[in-house]
């Protein structure tokens, strides 16, 4: 059923985006050789009006042909023969096309699931951000600079910039109709760890270990089990929470006894103290009603949260925030599509088709980024080359361009095939 869905989901993005291409080629009297969904050899194909549309084996994308695309042919009708703006908008129109559908899809979210205001829910009492004079229903409008619409922006900024414990946090907030500015240090949470990552919560399975923390240091190793703290058996997680609830760690020498290979070993170590900096403050993320012709400027707020998002995981590729393995390609994007629709279930059918509406507007945004990247053999690579064009007044060589695409294409083809390797072996 996932696959089904995940096909369903990629074909509609890729035809609108396709249609894109073509309804502005043919608007600029470019002939559309071929229409088609998907890649590799036909399935099925028909002609109309000197178009051929083809269905064909691998669902994996989609193309609009068009007369002399690369080539260096002049004949009427041909792309070439085009004037460069008309051949600008037909290149930029499946991008654009994307983030229409990604607009047309927020719009039936928004009415249904509402939106996620971004106001301050909790202030912790005694902290920075109480002192500086936070106070719960602000409304955040910006942090450290960053606009904030929705409550999930300020999530996703977090999430790839780490809050450093001697650097102020910068608040712009809205109170009564009134803008404030507030600056705070983060507070500082002290826990004492032993070092280990779980399975699952209820599983004492090292899944990993924290670099430079004390179990690292005393010799564990992913796979080996901890049975025993202070002298107490731990069976499982609950057992081993109810531990430190009744024993919290201290700075103080505790006994581990672990597993491995079906053996038992025993260590004594000092719990490690962990500095946390947090901003001493929760917000909103839950989501309100949006009435009536309200769900419009909401849902042009929802694609451009979708946009940003994509562009801040992008800049985290070069800063290091994201790193190569966190990408995902087709398989992925099928696992999480699939996972999406069995996690929604229990919700309803409106849960499940809310949910994989979100994940196609996400996705369409991104395709929509993605193409405009000035990469060769993607539209923003051919823009950029259009651009060329029409500054300096003339067309680049049309051999050269056709090898700039090529290469590109190839190096996308190498991407790709990476990231789908990486995909299976998540999988496993």
């Amino acid at each position: 059923m996932r696959i089904i869905i995940a096909f369903v989901i990629f074909s509609v993005i890729i035809l609108f985006h396709e249609w894109g291409h073509f309804l502005l080629a043919k608007l600029s009297g470019i002939v559309v050789t071929e229409f088609s969904l998907g890649m590799g050899p036909r399935l099925f194909s028909i002609e109309r009006g000197g178009t051929r549309y083809s269905l064909k084996l691998l669902p994996l994308g989609g193309s609009c042909a068009m007369l002399g695309e690369d080539t260096d042919e002049m004949a009427e009708g041909s792309f070439n023969s085009a004037s460069v703006g008309k051949r600008i908008a037909v290149v930029a129109a499946g991008p654009v096309f994307n983030f229409i559908l990604a607009f047309i899809l927020s719009i039936i979210i928004v009415h249904y699931a509402g939106f996620d205001e971004p106001f301050v829910s909790f202030v912790a009492e005694g902290s920075n951000a109480e002192e500086a004079g936070l106070m719960q229903g602000d409304r955040i409008v910006s942090y450290d600079g960053y606009h904030i619409d929705v409550g999930r922006d300020l999530y996703i900024y977090l999430y790839l910039h780490t809050i450093e414990e001697n650097e102020p946090i910068r608040l712009e907030v809205l109170r009564d109709g009134e803008k404030k500015y507030l600056s705070f240090l983060p507070d500082i949470q002290e826990r004492y760890l032993l070092g280990f990552n779980r399975s699952d919560a209820n599983s004492m399975t090292v899944e990993s270990l924290i670099p430079g923390l004390p179990l690292e240091k005393a010799g564990l190793q992913p796979g080996d089990t901890i049975v025993g703290v202070g002298g107490v058996p731990i069976e499982d997680g609950a057992a081993y929470e109810e531990y430190l609830k009744d024993h919290p760690l201290k700075e103080e020498p505790v006994q581990i006894t672990y597993e491995r290979n079906g053996l038992e070993y025993e260590v004594e170590i000092v719990p490690m103290v962990y500095r946390t900096p947090t901003g001493g403050f929760s917000y909103n993320l839950s989501f309100q009603e949006a009435k009536g012709l309200q769900a419009l400027p909401h849902a042009l707020t929802e694609v451009k949260y979708m946009i940003r998002s994509t562009l801040l995981s992008l800049k985290g590729l070069f800063t290091g925030g994201v790193g190569v393995k966190d990408l995902s390609g087709p398989v992925g994007v099928v696992d999480a599509i699939g996972d999406t629709y069995e996690q929604s279930k229990s919700g309803g059918m409106l849960v499940v088709v809310i949910n994989l509406l979100n994940m196609a507007v996400l996705l369409s945004a991104n395709l929509g980024v993605m193409n405009l990247l000035p990469i060769p053999a993607l539209d923003g690579g051919r823009l950029l080359l259009l651009l060329v064009e029409a500054v300096r007044r003339k067309p680049l060589n049309r051999n050269l361009e056709g090898s700039i695409h090529l290469t590109g294409f190839i190096l996308l083809m190498v991407l790709m095939a990476f990231v789908m390797f990486q995909d299976i072996m998540k999988l496993f």
